[in-house]
């Protein structure tokens, strides 16, 4: 999800009517007017490590891929080996330019039968949408933006899935995270997802305006707690997930912000970057996104220099209060030679420095996934 706002006038959801009703604090993003909290950050961080809530995120760009040879000619466009998947299975991934730097980072849900669909931030869907469309036009593949046209509801919370279970026929206990799935809800067909930012078990909903509409009317009926994106932004922290715009983006490479997982070198071809990545991996990187919990109450925010034996070494790139461990925790780019846990730093803050240690990430394993 990317943090990067418009000048434009903001586009409003399908759901904006419905949720103005509960009367929650709005705010531009991405172009976008989307709710930044209902009833609280606490309250509603808490609902979905204990229980379960929902986000309109129907701000996030959509595209439907489809044509012949489609997981080929998506290959060369990704670090990540898409050949891996079989229908039903999705991979997070990134798109990157030559440098190796970040385009945006996705999610690709494999359907099978030449088909798949694409999901990608807010702030880049058009960027997005148009270097996808630059590197497989010649192949066929028909690219169809559906980011205006549907409601993406996340529900996210341990009791996600029992909540979803009585809106749909199939078991979801036969879905497991990365799988995704089409049925019918309210006699409409639905693209259901096991996927989410918040770190928590969870599901995400792509439907017509109507359903999505009555859904989430439906869900609020049943005391499912309405999240904003305030929320959404101290879970996925916990959870140690990128923020494309502050954490990621096109200066920094996978490998740099620790995604080495989704970097499968020697399972590909040739990929756009990976003349820079495959030099990375062979003599490493020289920068490290690593995880830091401040000591105190001191809370370490975006684009705080990171000091090292007097000398600013890095930046913050994301900080809050964990609500779930009660300790300031962030994300900052340090050089790799002091990226290991256990490293003692400082991060300066209006003025003065405070100590702050490199730790393990995630910050937060959630006991339901």
């Amino acid at each position: 999800m990317a943090n990067v706002e418009s000048t434009s006038p903001a586009v409003r959801t399908p759901l904006y009517d419905l949720i103005a009703r509960q009367t929650p604090k709005f705010t531009p993003f991405a172009g976008w007017e989307m709710p930044i909290q209902f009833s609280g950050i606490k309250q509603e961080h808490e609902a979905i490590r204990t229980g379960v809530g929902m986000f309109d995120i129907s701000h996030m760009g959509k595209f439907i891929l489809a044509g012949e040879n489609l997981v080929e000619s998506l290959q060369p466009l990704v670090p990540s080996n898409l050949a891996r998947l079989q229908p039903g299975q999705a991979q997070y991934s990134v798109l990157l330019n030559p440098d190796g730097g970040i385009i945006d980072d996705i999610i690709f849900y494999y359907q099978g039968s030449d088909r798949g669909v694409l999901i990608v931030n807010a702030s880049t869907t058009d960027k997005d949408k148009a270097w996808i469309i630059e590197h497989i036009g010649v192949t066929g593949i028909t690219l169809t933006d559906l980011s205006r046209e549907k409601v993406l509801i996340a529900l996210q919370g341990p009791k996600a899935a029992e909540v979803l279970q009585s809106f749909v026929s199939e078991d979801l206990s036969d879905f497991g995270l990365f799988t995704h799935f089409e049925t019918k809800l309210f006699d409409r067909t639905a693209f259901i997802a096991r996927t989410g930012y918040t770190g928590e078990d969870g599901f995400e909903i792509m439907v017509d305006p109507e359903v999505g509409q009555r859904l989430w009317q439906e869900l609020l009926d049943r005391g499912v707690i309405p999240c904003g994106l305030g929320a959404r932004d101290t879970l996925r922290l916990e959870a140690a997930l990128a923020l494309y715009g502050q954490d990621i983006d096109d200066t920094t490479s996978p490998l740099e912000a620790g995604l080495n997982w989704l970097v499968h070198l020697q399972e590909k071809g040739d990929f756009i970057g990976r003349d820079v990545l495959e030099k990375q991996k062979a003599e490493g990187v020289s920068r490290r996104l690593v995880g830091l919990q401040m000591q105190g109450r001191n809370i370490a925010r975006h684009d705080y220099p990171v000091i090292f034996e007097g000398k600013e070494v890095g930046k913050v790139t994301s900080g809050t209060l964990s609500l779930t461990l009660n300790v300031p925790i962030a994300l900052a780019y340090v050089p790799a030679s002091l990226s290991s846990i256990g490293q003692s730093l400082e991060v300066e803050i209006r003025g003065k420095t405070y100590p702050a240690t490199v730790v393990k990430k995630p910050f937060y394993r959630s006991p339901h996934r």
